[in-house]
């Protein structure tokens, strides 16, 4: 079974613990601190486990040229890049306000860190665990620090390769015990095809230690379900409060009625997936004793006559007699007393018939 671990205060994930449900805001708010805390109360009252965002410091994330080009994108908050970028992000002084608001109205909080000063200031704000965005999975000096401050880790996986995932893998674990890794396509929005659910299958052979999880950017909730039916321990999916705003983000994110669908629909999976011991269940009983099978005669049989398959068949008997599924075991036994055509042959009449009638 995977490794399970605590990634939030009295929140375990991995092993048989629920899925836990990440709403990721990223910059979705607009740059607006009050369209913030709103989409935060979106994601508790739609039953999502945390709340996250995207922190950078954009001196450290980006280069000076990379921060001046312009930015002419019908998504642009500012005619340079850095300018559209500072736009979106918020000071220390409101994340602290944000999260201060998160644990006001009980949700978890976090951020990506989506540089190394990043995690630095995230560290210094107490978040319960680290998020690794897919842009940084490959950045080793990144991961390595990152993965020394102690604190759980969610890894993203979009743009990488399976070799470059087991680097990955090696390089947090060498530090830290404590994270997942999520299968992931960095594309928004995400068609079908480019999901590739099966590599969850195969981080779960790969990496048999820690939980594996999902992050999808496609529309809808239905891959994400599945993700959960395949055996995601972690589903991360972006939410919006309207598909229509600025930013490229939106048209993959999940309106406040979908997360909702979105987490009945996993918690109702969840339920679904049982135990993986079959057996009857108590609430088949009534079916059985209604319609379950078991041995008749098919002709009179004698007290003292050995029992031959030609003398036997199977039907809804009343009562109820030895169950279908032994009729072969019945073959060359003695019964102990007269057993009509049509009767049941109940397990006393047989000898040595070791089983009693199951129920």
């Amino acid at each position: 079974m995977p490794l399970k671990f605590e990634l939030c205060p009295g929140r375990m994930i991995g092993g048989n613990h629920p899925c836990f449900i990440i709403a990721e805001i990223g910059q979705n708010h607009q740059g607006d601190l009050e369209t913030a805390k709103k989409m935060i109360k979106v994601a508790k009252d739609c039953g999502a486990d945390c709340a996250k965002f995207q922190k950078s410091e954009l001196e450290f994330k980006f280069n000076k040229r990379a921060l001046e080009r312009p930015y002419t994108s019908k998504n642009s908050w500012g005619k340079t890049y850095g300018e559209h970028k500072r736009h979106l992000e918020f000071n220390h002084e409101q994340y602290r306000e944000l999260q201060k608001y998160a644990e006001e109205v009980g949700i978890f909080f976090t951020a990506s860190g989506m540089d190394e000063m990043a995690v630095e200031f995230l560290h210094e704000l107490n978040v319960p665990f680290f998020k690794v965005g897919s842009g940084d999975t490959n950045n080793f000096p990144y991961l390595e620090k990152t993965a020394k401050k102690g604190r759980p880790m969610v890894v993203s996986s979009g743009m990488q390769s399976m070799e470059t995932m087991r680097q990955v893998y090696k390089t947090v674990k060498k530090h830290n015990e404590n994270f997942a890794i999520l299968q992931c396509t960095s594309a928004y929005p995400l068609e079908a095809e480019d999901v590739n659910l099966r590599v969850i299958a195969e981080y779960q052979k790969e990496f048999p230690d820690i939980p594996i999880g999902y992050s999808g950017h496609e529309s809808g909730i239905n891959i994400s379900v599945a993700a959960v039916a395949l055996g995601a321990k972690i589903v991360e999916r972006h939410i919006t409060l309207d598909k229509t705003w600025k930013g490229s983000d939106h048209e993959a994110s999940l309106v406040p009625s979908e997360l909702t669908d979105l987490v009945h629909a996993i918690r109702l999976v969840e339920r679904s997936l049982g135990t993986g011991l079959k057996r009857m269940l108590p609430c088949e009983k009534p079916c059985h004793d209604k319609l379950g099978k078991s041995v008749v005669a098919k002709t009179n049989i004698p007290k003292g006559t050995t029992l031959t398959e030609a003398m036997l068949t199977v039907k809804v008997a009343e009562p109820m007699g030895v169950p279908a599924e032994d009729i072969y075991e019945l073959v060359g036994k003695t019964v102990l007393e007269d057993v009509k055509e049509d009767e049941s042959v109940v397990p006393e009449v047989v000898d040595k018939y070791g089983k009693k009638a199951k129920c």
